[in-house]
Order: structure tokens, then C-alpha cells, then sequence
């Protein structure tokens, strides 16, 4: 655990590539087998699961420092972070230990089916072993919230260095269902056996953002365009007559989708499809706040297969008959991706190319994608292979410019992290019937400086307080972006926004000439 803690600190204090990579590869150098596997796992988000609920946490913690939960909650609210708050309340270790990252991972998983009072015991004893960043961890890993600065990518670069192997095949190794309980970490990444989990997808390949003349990519006959939709990215797969669906996030959603079983008899086996799981209702899509009906569902009833259907609108194929086609060329891929999707099926839908002869010609059609409920437009090299992770050169993403509205902060928040101290996630409203309504939440846009001068300000405009939330006097005025706004019973407003972040700050403006609820209706109007 302490090298664990040390691998930790190291990752959390750079922000360069270099270094957190060094990083990752010293601690596979170093740390014992057991470990360095339960690391991968971890920074790939494949977290024990929460044994002990924060409630109990919060009040163990209380009594062991010997305070009152109120003033327990009241740091929390100040700190930001519940493992942070409770490593600094706690007192001071009274023997130590020195158990392994996979010791403390069993002993969190062994508390699930004890009594509350025998957990309560185990763990105040654990609290009393551990003192600094290994409490911190050990906080973060029981109450499931273990996280850190470091994509996946890093990780596989790491291991990439440190088991001599192309870091494109360790990519494709460590996807789908792994765990540390039935595998080494040998086995997971020299096994080679393609097909040993059956349901594993290939990495996904993400496009960046197209903020230069689309001119400087060179001649549009070299260019593929497609419309970007609006839904989850997912693989289809079928192997061995079974089929799986995966999303982006890497968790398994099969069940979500009972709609995508057809396509165990509709696709050869040995297929892997990639493209977006689209909410899709009478010849159109839905839109992504329809989708959310089921993202968050266990059970998926007939009513709501009736009210939000889905389709898999295919952008590639990844395999063919159990041969890996990421190497071909996209035109190649594509034609074989055509006679995929020529199957009668409700359910599987090709996505269509948006024909252009120059970039004047796209450009227009890229002004039209509301009208097909699309973010923009797509652009994929003829010749590219389907690479994995973020690459810049032959994926481009062109996507339409957000709505904006001038709101009124009315309410803020603390953030979380490094930000605990400061007033970050911030409540809006615009004006109805001559009051503030708020309609959004927003946390992300602002630089640093103008967070620190925002709650500079907040904390001397103060109106009341309700816990870890203050209201503020309504008199700041922000431009807030959106990519997307749909009607809604849930909210007070009747709307609800897609990706709502702060575009700019309006020092320009008072607050009496934000817009009005009739602005936002008229949106939803034209949309």
C-alpha cells in the first residue's frame, strides 16, 4: 500500500505525460505482481465495490475523533472530498501496517456480509494502522469513489515499456470483463488468444475537434463526411452466436438494448460493429435526453421500448468474421460495412455519407445539422485505419456551434479536490414573469483567475445559506452554452439543457437584461 500511496502522490502532483508515465513504470518495475495488477484495475476503473455506506463512515469517524456529526458534516462541506475529510478528522495512527494494495482491497471486500458492528470495529482498527495518503486511499477505495488523474492510455504506455509489447495490442487486451480475481497480470496482457473473453471490444477511436479551416485538411475527395449524432458510442458484437454491447465508458449494456437481439441471427459471426446507440422514433432521432429514460434503468419495460425505441446507427466495422479489419483502409471497411447493414432490419441502420464537392459545400451542410438533430458533421480520412484512443491527423470532429442565453447566478457551490475551498458549480436562472427562475446548473468555462475572482465575490454577496449551498445577491451575468435543450416535468423551469458550461462572463451586463424563459421556449420551438 505504501508503494500504491507513493505511485498516488506522484501521479497527482504532474500534470506532464512524461512524468506520470515514468511513473506508472517504475511502480510496475517495483511493486509485488498482486499489486501491480489491482493498480491496472484501478486506474481503469474497475473499483471494488462500496462495502460500508458513507453515513456509517461519516459517523465512525465522528466518534472516533471524538466530535459531534454536525461538525463532522460541517468540514466535510468545507473540505469537499469524504475521504479527505475523513483521513484529517481521524486521530493519529497508534500502530502501523504493512499490508499490500491487494491486502486492503480483500479486507474492504470481506466487510460486505458482516454485522455493522463488526464492521464498524474492523474498520476504526484499519483508520488507526493507517496515517496521511495510505488513509486517504484506503477512504477512497472503501467508499468506491478511487480515482486519479490518469487516462488509460498512460497506463498502457507504461505497459507497453514495461512488457516490450505494441501499445495498440495492450489497448485491446485490457477491455471487456477482467478481473484481477481470475487472472494475472501476465495472462492479461500475453494471452495470446484474441477470442478468450468472448464479449471483449476493440479500443475506440475518438476524434479531436476541428478548429482550423477545414481547407488546410487538403482535397474533399480524400475526405469521408458523416452526420455526428446525438446518442451513447457502442460496439456491437457478435461471437460464438451470442451477442454483446458495449459502450464507450467500457460497461457491458446488453440487457439495456433488448431491441439489438435480432442481430444474433442478422450478423456473421464474428462481427464487431462500431457506432452510436440513437434513440429513433418515427424515422428520426429522438434526442439524447430522451435516451436517458433508460440510461439509468435496470429493468427496461415494454413501455419504455414503446416510448424511447432505439436503433444502432453503424459508423465501421472493426471484424469480419472473426478477423480484425481496424488495419484496411475506411473506404474498404465501409463497403464491407454496407453489405453488413443491407439486411432488412429495423433495428440496424447505416449511417449515411453527406455528399460534398468542396469545403463550402460541407460548410452549409454542417449549418443544417439541427434539422437532421445532429451535433455536426464527421470527418474521416478515405485511406485511415481505425486507430485507438484520441489521435489527431484523420479523425475530425466539426461539430455545430452551442445555443447560448444570458443568465443570473443565484445560487453556489464548493467544488471538489483542489477546489474544495473555492465556489465552483454555480445555479442560473433566467427572468419569468418578473422573478428569477433558475433553469441550469454550471461548473465548467471560467479560467482560474476568474474562479477566484468569482468567489471572492461570492463569499462577500452572501444572502443566506442552506448547508454547503449559498445564495447570492443577483447581480452576476453569464453567457451559458448548451449543445441541446428538450422539455422536462422534472424541472421547476419545464426545460432542460444538453452539456450546459459557462461560455463567457458578462461584466457588460446587469443583471435586469438577462433573457427570459420565452427565449429558451423559443429554442425549443425552432429546434
Amino acid at each position: 500500500m505504501k508503494r500504491f500511496a507513493q505511485l498516488f502522490t506522484e501521479l497527482d502532483q504532474t500534470t506532464k505525460t512524461g512524468e506520470k508515465v515514468s511513473a506508472l513504470v517504475r511502480y510496475f518495475e517495483e511493486a509485488h505482481p498482486d499489486d501491480q495488477l489491482w493498480a491496472v484495475a484501478l486506474l481503469s476503473h474497475r473499483r471494488p465495490k462500496r462495502t460500508v455506506s458513507t453515513a456509517l463512515l461519516a459517523q465512525w469517524a465522528a466518534e472516533q475523533a471524538r466530535i459531534p456529526i454536525w461538525l463532522f458534516e460541517e468540514s466535510y462541506h468545507v473540505v469537499g472530498d469524504l475521504a479527505e475529510t475523513l483521513a484529517l478528522v481521524l486521530p493519529s495512527p497508534t500502530h502501523s501496517a504493512d499490508q499490500s494494495l491487494r491486502d486492503w482491497i480483500d479486507f474492504i471486500r470481506a466487510l460486505e456480509p458482516l454485522a455493522i458492528e463488526e464492521k464498524k470495529i474492523r474498520v476504526q482498527d484499519a483508520w488507526m494502522m493507517l496515517a496521511g495518503t495510505e488513509r486517504f486511499l484506503f477512504n477512497k477505495l472503501i467508499t468506491g469513489a478511487f480515482r486519479v488523474g490518469v487516462s488509460q492510455q498512460l497506463v498502457v504506455k507504461a505497459l507497453a515499456h514495461h512488457f516490450q509489447l505494441e501499445p495498440s495490442y495492450l489497448a485491446h487486451r485490457l477491455m471487456g470483463h477482467w478481473s484481477p480475481d481470475t487472472t494475472t497480470l501476465e495472462q492479461l496482457v500475453q494471452t495470446d488468444d484474441t477470442h478468450a473473453d468472448r464479449s471483449k471490444p476493440y479500443p475506440f477511436y475518438l476524434a479531436y475537434p476541428l478548429e482550423q479551416d477545414p481547407a488546410s485538411l487538403g482535397d474533399p475527395a480524400d475526405w469521408q463526411a458523416e452526420r455526428k449524432w446525438d446518442g451513447i458510442r457502442g460496439q456491437v458484437i457478435v461471437r460464438h452466436r451470442q451477442l454483446f454491447v458495449w459502450s464507450r465508458g467500457e460497461e457491458l449494456v446488453t440487457d439495456k438494448y433488448p431491441e439489438y437481439r435480432v442481430l444474433i441471427d442478422l450478423l456473421p459471426d464474428g462481427t464487431v460493429l462500431d457506432g452510436e446507440i440513437l434513440p429513433f422514433k418515427d424515422e428520426k432521432p429522438l434526442g439524447f435526453q430522451s435516451l436517458q429514460q433508460r440510461i439509468g434503468r435496470k429493468n427496461v419495460t415494454p413501455k419504455i421500448r414503446s416510448e424511447v425505441p432505439v436503433v444502432f446507427m453503424a459508423y465501421d466495422v472493426l471484424e469480419h468474421e472473426g478477423v480484425d479489419w481496424r488495419a484496411r483502409a475506411l473506404w474498404e471497411r465501409r463497403e464491407r460495412l454496407e453489405k453488413l447493414c443491407g439486411i432488412a432490419s429495423s433495428v440496424l441502420h447505416l449511417s449515411p455519407l453527406v455528399p460534398f464537392a468542396s469545403w463550402a459545400v460541407l460548410a452549409e451542410e454542417r449549418l443544417r445539422s439541427r434539422t437532421f438533430l445532429s451535433e455536426g458533421i464527421m470527418l474521416k480520412r478515405k485511406n485511415s485505419g481505425y486507430r485507438d484512443g484520441r489521435k489527431r491527423g484523420d479523425w475530425w470532429k466539426w461539430k455545430i456551434d452551442p445555443f447560448t442565453v444570458d443568465a443570473v447566478m443565484v445560487y453556489a457551490v464548493r467544488g471538489h479536490g483542489r477546489r474544495a475551498n473555492l465556489y465552483t458549480d454555480y445555479t442560473f436562472a433566467v427572468w419569468h414573469q418578473g422573478q428569477l427562475l433558475p433553469f441550469t446548473k454550471a461548473y465548467s468555462g471560467l479560467t482560474d483567475d476568474e474562479i477566484a475572482e468569482v468567489d471572492r465575490w461570492i463569499k462577500n454577496h452572501t444572502v443566506e445559506k442552506f448547508g454547503p449551498v449559498r445564495s447570492v445577491k443577483p447581480e452576476l451575468v453569464f453567457e451559458i452554452a448548451f449543445d441541446g435543450i428538450q422539455k422536462s416535468t422534472r424541472h421547476k423551469s419545464g426545460i432542460a439543457l444538453r452539456f450546459p458550461r459557462i461560455h463567457r462572463w458578462r461584466k457588460d451586463k446587469p443583471a435586469a437584461e438577462a433573457d427570459v424563459l420565452e427565449t429558451l421556449n423559443r429554442l425549443l420551438e425552432e429546434k
